[in-house]
């Protein structure tokens, strides 16, 4: 248990309010909920690939931060005529 590991648990109760607001807010706030939560979980990979001291683990942040912003992009698409 190294201050890594203990950075990913702090980090992990962020995703808390994300949710909330991702599945109680108007469209445009459960994008932004959207959003914030794939940033908050690729940063926990981060953390936790650095707490494993395992290199190999940093390429799934890396892809989910991609598919992140993909997914946010095709969720504005769909709620183009909402907001």
């Amino acid at each position: 248990m190294n201050a890594w590991f203990w950075a990913a648990v702090v980090l992990l109760f962020g995703l808390i309010p994300c949710g909330v607001v991702t599945l109680r807010g108007d469209p445009l706030n459960r994008l932004l909920g959207l959003e914030m939560g794939g940033m908050i979980a690729t940063l926990e990979m981060v953390l936790l690939s650095e707490a494993f001291n395992n290199a190999n683990f940093m390429d799934l942040p890396l892809c989910l931060a991609l598919l992140a912003f993909g997914g946010g992009l095709v969720f504005v698409r769909f709620l183009e005529r909402w907001l």
